[in-house]
């Protein structure tokens, strides 16, 4: 089954508690979610775990992504990846995200790469970073996972702004280390946001994107509330062979978060 789009739990429907969010997402006609790590440490006691994936499973969606350890992210981290000193908290976090993904069935796993440290050497981080992703890659491999890598926007002090910035990285893990079972993360808000060119990376990287998420630009809303072509490029990378799920990461205060997708197109038809 081919899930069309995916709500990100993380950042809509925050108004509900964490545990009553998949049921929402479900009820308003999606089947399935998506999540940036929703504990506070890499290593949450085995009941928080379990309360967390009967949620999913009691709603009927499917977990189609979820981020490993990305630190503080309210308070500025963005992700554990190349940051040497916490490097034993994503690497402890590892086996905890794939036997999550191996009880829900999720298969893709966000890994944020992190933000350069003051007075650490870049080139010591992106060779701790090249490392941990295969790590990461070897792990969720084990449940045939693929690790997913993307730009951010917003944050200055992280190092991967581009399409391009994260192919180098993969290429690096798959030369160095010798793991491909990695992939872009084409999030075409942040891309865009960064000075990005959507258009030229579908046509430079079609086949190294692993996952796609969507918010409109300037404001990150919902698609149709700022001036990004994202029906286009949707309708591009399906019609170039990307079957995976759109995931709907986007902020708006609106009643109905989803009023722009109509009710029939978010779910996968028989």
């Amino acid at each position: 089954m081919t899930v069309p789009y995916t709500v990100n739990c993380s950042i809509l429907l925050t108004d509900l508690p964490l545990l009553e969010r998949p049921a929402a997402a479900r009820a308003a006609g999606f089947d399935g979610i998506e999540l940036w790590w929703p504990f506070p440490t890499s290593v949450p006691d085995a009941d928080v775990v379990d309360a967390l994936v009967r949620a999913i499973d009691d709603a009927g969606v499917a977990l189609t992504g979820l981020n490993f350890n990305a630190g503080d992210m309210p308070g500025g981290d963005r992700g554990l990846v190349s940051w040497p000193e916490r490097s034993e908290e994503l690497r402890a976090n590892l086996d905890v995200v794939t036997a999550i993904g191996e009880r829900t069935g999720c298969r893709a796993f966000n890994a944020l790469y992190g933000n350069r440290v003051e007075g650490a050497d870049p080139a010591a981080q992106d060779a701790v970073g090249a490392e941990n992703l295969a790590l990461a890659a070897r792990a969720v491999g084990r449940i045939g996972g693929t690790v997913l890598l993307e730009p951010v926007s917003g944050t200055p002090a992280y190092p991967l702004k581009s399409s391009v910035d994260v192919v180098a990285v993969l290429d690096r893990v798959a030369q160095e280390h010798g793991e491909t079972n990695l992939g872009l993360l084409l999030d075409v808000f942040h891309i865009s946001v960064n000075g990005g060119d959507v258009d030229a990376d579908l046509a430079a990287y079609r086949d190294r994107v692993a996952h796609v998420q969507i918010a409109d630009a300037p404001g990150r809303g919902a698609p149709g509330s700022g001036e990004l072509p994202i029906s286009r490029w949707i309708e591009d990378l399906r019609a170039g062979g990307y079957t995976g799920p759109v995931g709907l990461e986007y902020k708006t205060t609106d009643a109905d978060p989803f009023a722009w997708l109509p009710r029939e197109q978010r779910a996968a038809r028989a």
